[in-house]
Formats: C-alpha cells, structure tokens, sequence
C-alpha cells in the first residue's frame, strides 16, 4: 500500500471544497428565482382578483364661465391670467354712475308711493264718517222734503177751496147787481144801494183772481216740492252708495300699497344692479382665458374670463367594459398623479350610463355589417375623500392624467 503525503491530502481538500460551492451557489440563485417567480405570480393573481386600474383616466373640475350680469363699461380689472383667487375677492368693476343714479331715482319714486299710500290710508276713515254722515243727513232731507211735498198739496187744497168760494161769491153778487139794475131804473132802490152792489161785485171778481193766483202759487209750491224731494232721493240714494264708496277707497289705498311694494322692488333691483358692477369670484380658481380690459363695453352675459375652480374636484376614468363584472359605488380608489407623484384616495361614485364611443361625437355606425368586436370603454367618476388634506396647495389641477386602482374586492 502506498504512503500518502500530507500536501497531497491538503490539495484533494481544496478541489473538493470548490466543486461544492458552485453546487451551493446554483441552489441559493435557484431559490431566489423561484421566490420571486411565485411573488410575481401572487402579485398578478392579488392585482387581477382584488383590483381593477387603468391609465385612461384623468383630474376633472368646473370650469366656471364668468360674466357680467349688466351692462356696462369697464372701469377696472384687478385680477391677470392665471392668478390665484378667493371666493369673493373683486375680479372687475364697471362704472357704476348709471346705476346710482337709478338707484335714487327709485327711492325718489318709493318716497312718493310711501306718501301717496299714507294719504290714501288716511281717507278710508275719512270717507267711512261722510258716507255716514251724509246718509243721516239725506235721509233727515228726503222726510222733510216728503213734510213739505204734503205740506203744499194742502195749501193747494186751501187755495182751490178759497177760489171756489171766491167764484161762488162773484157770482152771487153779479147776480145781485143784475136784479138790482132794473130796480134802479124804476128807483125802487136808491143808487147808493146800486152803487154798493157794483162795488160788491167788482170786489168779488178781484176775490175771485186774487183766489186763483193763490192757487196757482201753491201748485208751483207743490211743483217745487216734488222736486226738492226728487233732489233729496237723488242725495239719499248717492249718500246710500257709502259702503261701496268706503270700498272703493280701501281699494284705492291697497293700490297704493301696492305701489309702495312695486316701488321697493324697483329700489331693491337698482340696488342689486349697482352691486352688480363689481364683478366677484364666486369660488376660490384659477385666472384663465381673460378678455376682460379697461374701458371695454360689456353687455349682460357676455363671457369675461375662465374661472378653473380646485375645491371640487374629481377623476373620470374609462375602463374597459370586462373591468366593471366587480366594480360598484363606494369601492375604494387609490389615485396615483403624475405630475405629483403622490397618491390620494377616492371613492367610485357613479359608472357612466354609455360607454364612451356612444357618447363621442360620431358615433360608430354598425349597420353594414363589417363589425368588429371592440372592448369598449366606460366613463366612471371617482371623487376624492380627503383632498383638503392630501392636497393642500391645490397641486392637482383639471385635465392632469392619473392611474385609478379600485379596490373591486375587500
């Protein structure tokens, strides 16, 4: 048996030793691939089980088209393109000289309906203790003339009486004068006696027209009596007409109230008009797209600037149609922005009603039969649930791309 060195032994153990290392090394390099063969495959089976994403998707705001609500000229711009603004802070201002001269001119015009008003409520009153009054009084009128009418009608009575026995009288003494003619002539009477009944009957006759233009004075008494109570009925039925005189005086009165309301509103629409020439931001934005200088006539409506408003923001992304099987509202988003690169968080709030080829402005048209099956796109609103905080300084702006992931399962 032959003897063995020791540096021959030492030199076996070091080829030894190397071939066992790469043996070793091939192994661990081996498990590494496998480790991260099987975390890649988990990762895709998490990523395609419990979320959905897509790139197609982007930051949408309002974008506020600001205007004039009068018309007028410019006399100030305070505010360049693409500058910060707050809610309420003075974008621009027209010349407000016109309108404060309209403005006192309708408080010119309420001041006189307010004392047109007064007077007219003052006379309700008024006219309700006339109409009173002078019902009384037409009424006292209309017996006094119906005494008096009575009244006369007796003194004609008397009068005609008084003819009768005047004529009655004259005849009895022409009478007496014819018998005692003869007598004279025989002067079987004396002519005194003659001469006394000529005279009796010459008295008679003017009894007798004495009487009859009595009478006739009294029938234009009873002629003047009819028409004084004619003239008092006049009166009485005037004075009767005092509640519909009352009315038409309340009546009046609440027209010129109502004169008063038309003037305030009158007043109050200059007033709003000269607030309308200053032009404010109605929320906190950005300056965009400003037409607005001084000295420019603006007419109502008339669009003046842009306004991109950053408090409500949300994201519209389009999935393809085989990513919805899962999604809902409410689900939770994760938000990735390019131009931040943060993340924010967000929630699905509502899936489009059509895809997005049905709302474009051509839509395809499928009817000559060459269709081809094409995954379609759905709009989907994500709206932010803690954006005040995860973006203070209003980084995110409308029209930034974004990458959504819905969380579709918990």
């Amino acid at each position: 048996m032959a003897d063995t060195s020791p540096t021959q032994n030492s030199t076996e153990s070091i080829i030894e030793q190397e071939s066992a290392q790469p043996k070793t090394g091939r192994r661990v390099i081996l498990a590494i691939v496998v480790i991260v063969l099987a975390a890649a495959a988990v990762g895709i089976w998490w990523h395609s089980t419990f979320s959905e994403d897509t790139d197609d998707a982007q930051v949408n705001g309002h974008l506020i088209q600001v205007s004039s609500r009068i018309g007028g000229q410019i006399a100030k711009v305070y505010v360049d393109e693409n500058q910060v603004v707050k809610a309420g802070d003075t974008i621009a201002e027209l010349d407000p000289r016109d309108y404060q001269v309209a403005v006192e001119n309708a408080q010119a015009a309420l001041a006189s309906a307010e004392a047109n008003a007064a007077a007219a409520n003052v006379a309700v009153p008024l006219t309700t203790v006339n109409t009173g009054s002078n019902l009384r009084s037409a009424g006292a009128d209309v017996s006094g003339t119906q005494a008096g009418v009575s009244q006369a009608e007796q003194q004609l009575k008397a009068a005609h009486a008084r003819v009768t026995q005047a004529e009655a009288n004259a005849t009895k003494a022409q009478a007496d004068l014819e018998r005692y003619k003869p007598l004279v002539a025989k002067d079987v009477i004396s002519k005194q006696q003659f001469d006394a009944a000529v005279a009796a009957a010459d008295a008679t006759r003017a009894a007798v027209a004495d009487a009859r233009a009595n009478e006739q004075a009294a029938s234009d008494g009873v002629r003047v009596a009819h028409e004084r109570e004619s003239q008092a009925q006049a009166v009485l039925k005037y004075a009767q007409t005092g509640p519909q005189q009352v009315a038409a005086q309340s009546a009046r009165a609440r027209q010129a109230l109502a004169q008063v309301a038309q003037a305030q509103a009158q007043l109050d629409q200059a007033k709003l008009n000269l607030g309308y020439t200053k032009i404010v931001a109605p929320v906190a934005g950005i300056i965009t797209r400003k037409s607005a200088e001084i000295n420019q006539n603006v007419a109502p409506g008339q669009n003046l600037l842009t306004l991109v408003s950053l408090q409500d923001l949300w994201v519209t992304a389009n999935f393809k149609e085989t990513q919805l099987k899962h999604m809902s509202a409410g689900q939770q988003v994760e938000i990735d922005a390019d131009a931040t690169g943060k993340t924010y968080h967000g929630k699905v709030t509502q899936i489009g009603g059509a895809t997005g080829s049905v709302l474009s402005l051509f839509p395809p048209e499928n009817a000559t039969g060459n269709y081809v099956k094409v995954v379609q796109r759905v709009p989907v609103r994500v709206d932010f649930t803690d954006l005040k905080n995860e973006d203070p300084d209003h980084l995110l702006r409308p029209g930034l791309s974004v990458e959504p992931k819905v969380r579709v399962k918990p």
